[in-house]
C-alpha cells in the first residue's frame, strides 16, 4: 500500500465512514427484525462494499483484508445497533450521519486513487464509488429501492467532495497548500450539500423528455378490457389488485 495514503486525517475519515455506513446497514436489518448475524452481515457489506470495489478497480490490496480493525468496527457497530432501540435513529439523524460517512468516504476514495497514480477523472469516480456502492449493495440485498434511484442529492454530494479533493490535490503543491486543507474543504463541501438536501429536500430534475410518447405507448400496449370484466370484479380479493 502506498504510504502517502496513511495519514492521520484520512485514517480518521476511513474509520468514520466505515462506522456510519456499517450502522446504516445494521439498522436496515434491525427494522426488518432480523437476527444479530444478519445485522452483522449488513453492517460489514455496507461498511466495506464501496472501498472493496474501489481497491479492486485501482489494483490496491483490499483494505479490510489487511487491516484487522475494519471488520471489528463493523461488528462493534452492529452490537450498538442490536442494543439500541431503532426509534433512537428515526427521523433525519441517520440521514445527517450518513452524509458524514458519504463525504468522508468520497474524500478518502479519491485521495487513495490519486496516491495510486489514477488519473484525475477516474480518481474522482473512485471517490463516488467508495461513497455510494456500499449503500447500493445494502439496498439491493435488502430488496428495497436505492437512494441513487431518487432525484434527491446524494451521488451529487459525493461527486462534489470527490471533485474538490482531486482538483485541490492537483493545485495544492503549486500554491503551497497542505493536502490536509484540501481534504477538510472537500469533506465540508460534500457534507454541506448533503445536509442541505436533507433539510430542504433538494433534488435534481427528473428526466421528462418523451413522456407523452411513453404514455401513448403504454395505452396502446394495454390489453382491451373484456365486456365481462365487471361481472367478476366482486370476486377479486382485497390486496390482490394494483397498488393505489
Amino acid at each position: 500500500m502506498n504510504e502517502t495514503v496513511l495519514t492521520p486525517i484520512l485514517d480518521i475519515l476511513d474509520v468514520v465512514g466505515i462506522a456510519i455506513f456499517a450502522l446504516s446497514g445494521a439498522l436496515v436489518a434491525a427494522k426488518e427484525r432480523q437476527t444479530f448475524v444478519t445485522m452483522a452481515f449488513f453492517a460489514l457489506v455496507t461498511g466495506v462494499g464501496g472501498g472493496t470495489v474501489r481497491d479492486l478497480l485501482i489494483d490496491a490490496p483490499v483494505f479490510w483484508m489487511t487491516d484487522p480493525w475494519v471488520a471489528a468496527i463493523c461488528l462493534a457497530t452492529a452490537l450498538i445497533a442490536w442494543f439500541t432501540p431503532v426509534r433512537v435513529w428515526d427521523g433525519k439523524l441517520l440521514d445527517y450521519a450518513d452524509g458524514v460517512g458519504l463525504a468522508a468516504y468520497a474524500v478518502l476514495g479519491s485521495a487513495k486513487a490519486i496516491a495510486y497514480g489514477i488519473p484525475p477523472v477516474p480518481a474522482a469516480l473512485m471517490g463516488i464509488i467508495t461513497g455510494c456502492v456500499g449503500g447500493v449493495i445494502r439496498d439491493v440485498v435488502a430488496g428495497r429501492p436505492s437512494i441513487i434511484m431518487q432525484p434527491e442529492l446524494y451521488v451529487t454530494a459525493a461527486g462534489l467532495s470527490a471533485a474538490v479533493t482531486v482538483l485541490g490535490m492537483q493545485v495544492a503543491g503549486m500554491f503551497g497548500f497542505l493536502d490536509a486543507y484540501v481534504w477538510g474543504a472537500a469533506f465540508a463541501a460534500g457534507f454541506a450539500l448533503r445536509s442541505a438536501a436533507v433539510r430542504f429536500e433538494l433534488g435534481l430534475p427528473s428526466y421528462s423528455k418523451g413522456d407523452a410518447e411513453i404514455e401513448k405507448g403504454d395505452i396502446a400496449a394495454a390489453p382491451p378490457v373484456s365486456d365481462h370484466a365487471s361481472d367478476h370484479s366482486e370476486n377479486v380479493s382485497p390486496g390482490k389488485g394494483p397498488p393505489g
